[in-house]
């Protein structure tokens, strides 16, 4: 006889197991509390208002939310907690008397996505400050006493969206923060008011885009006023950007040691500001932006003639491209006229409107203009080297050959006069002394045999020279005979 099996006994064997490896599972894991200070509540913290002079120890490690506001913290170092809080999302340090944070202070929490450092007594924040807060996406950091940003503070934090830095003393504009492509690629607000900002990168301001613009907030600081300043504001008012509309009874400039708002600037005689068009010329590569004030919105262009333009995979001269630009490849004179980009987003949806002006012809490029402004470089040079050649490097004719002797004789005959290109050196051929030779003109007349009219001789004639010169008869073929007898001008002898 086979005995009867029990299922219910099996049952509460297996029960028991498992009651016994659970509570092996407790025994194994340390015991983990809420702190005698705060307020627990899930995996939220709240330390407020304890008058901590430091960080409670054996913070529990599922805390995403730490609330340590409203105490009396002065240095965060990067001991200052053991363990490492890898959910914690949101930290809260403002109104504490924090003036030292290390550099390491935030390596325990790498998956912080809001840090509120506000109302505090930081004076600098030093380089790679916040470079293992990777994955935030809010700083506020207001209300503090900065003097100076570093340049690489806020290196490696491609994640942060806002930045708060209003209430401080900075003086220096941080360009580097807002350029498009920067260190900083999704951030759509940097509030700087009420800082000592005097001097604003006013080109590079207006080429960023609008929803850039639109959360750079710049109100009570004393700018320096001028109307490239007041074109600026002026061109963002127009835009209807939210960092001029909210705040602008608010937006001053000092003037002579006077506050005055940026639009009431009559003295300075600054003319209106108005939308201006694009310029084209015949043939040239144009891209016009849609520039929306919101990020990744939906972009329809539309053209002068009310079609819509199709995307880049068209084989038009107007397409549009994967960011909702407008491209053209070669633009025509047709092509004038006013587009619209119609632009669509979760929050709002936005209308632009872009004139084109083409111009009816072709502009050279810098570079073929480069071309031949230097090609006129090298004509002039070259022709002025040539000149210098002819004056100074032409072969020497009468001026180079070697002064002959003086005659013996003091009174030289006019044939010899006429054959010799050389003046009489005979000091005692009298006239001024102090010249050493003397100076006269002969005129040939005819009358000897063999010559010609007005004294020229005859081809195949001598002219006879006077045996004291040493001299034979020369022909007329003698290059020196030539030069001298067929000529009409006066000789000095």
């Amino acid at each position: 006889m086979q005995p009867q099996r029990d299922p219910g006994g099996l049952g509460l064997l297996l029960l028991s197991w498992s009651l016994l490896l659970f509570e092996a599972a407790r025994a194994g894991r340390p015991a983990v509390s809420c702190p005698a200070a705060c307020l627990c509540a899930s995996n939220i913290l709240s330390c407020s208002k304890q008058q901590l002079p430091n960080v409670p120890h054996s913070l529990p490690s599922y805390t995403a939310l730490l609330d340590l506001s409203h105490n009396n913290l002065s240095r965060l170092r990067a001991e200052w907690t053991p363990t490492r809080l890898i959910h914690l999302q949101s930290l809260l340090l403002s109104h504490n008397h924090l003036n030292f944070i290390s550099s390491e202070a935030f390596s325990p929490v790498p998956n912080l996505r809001y840090l509120d450092l506000s109302s505090n007594q930081l004076r600098t924040l030093d380089e790679f400050l916040f470079s293992e807060l990777q994955a935030l996406e809010v700083l506020l950091l207001y209300n503090n006493h900065i003097v100076a940003v570093d340049r690489c503070a806020f290196d490696d934090m491609a994640q942060l969206q806002k930045l708060y830095l209003s209430q401080n003393q900075i003086s220096r504009f941080p360009l580097e923060l807002v350029k498009e492509g920067a260190k900083l690629p999704k951030l759509t607000l940097l509030d700087l008011s009420s800082n000592k900002l005097k001097n604003l990168p006013l080109p590079d301001l207006q080429k960023l885009p609008a929803w850039i613009k639109n959360g750079l907030y710049l109100h009570n600081n004393p700018l320096h006023c001028d109307c490239e300043l007041y074109q600026l504001f002026s061109h963002w008012q127009h835009r209807q950007l939210s960092s001029v509309t909210d705040f602008q009874e608010d937006l001053y400039c000092v003037s002579s040691k006077k506050l005055l708002n940026v639009f009431n600037l009559s003295f300075l005689n600054c003319s209106e500001y108005k939308e201006r068009a694009w310029e084209a010329h015949l043939g040239d590569t144009l891209t016009i932006k849609c520039d929306t004030k919101q990020q990744g919105m939906t972009k329809v262009w539309v053209t002068p003639s009310n079609e819509r333009v199709l995307d880049e995979l068209a084989n038009g001269t107007v397409t549009v491209s994967k960011d909702g630009s407008l491209h053209f490849r070669q633009v025509r004179v047709e092509d004038g006229g006013v587009y619209t980009c119609h632009a669509t987003g979760d929050a709002f949806n936005e209308t632009l409107s872009v004139e084109l002006k083409v111009y009816n012809f072709t502009l050279h490029g810098h570079h073929d203009t480069l071309n031949t402004a230097y090609t006129t470089l090298v004509g002039c040079i070259l022709s002025v080297v040539l000149v210098l050649i002819y004056l100074y490097l032409t072969p020497c004719r009468c001026w180079c050959r070697g002064v002959e002797k003086p005659s013996s004789h003091q009174g030289d005959s006019l044939s010899s006069s006429m054959l010799s290109t050389t003046p009489n050196h005979d000091p005692m051929a009298g006239g001024d002394k102090d010249d050493g030779f003397d100076r006269r003109v002969a005129f040939l007349e005819p009358g000897g045999p063999g010559q010609g009219q007005n004294g020229k001789l005859k081809p195949g004639n001598t002219l006879p020279v006077p045996e004291a010169t040493g001299k034979g008869q020369r022909r007329m073929s003698d290059p020196e005979s030539v030069s001298s007898v067929f000529s009409d001008t006066p000789i000095v002898v």
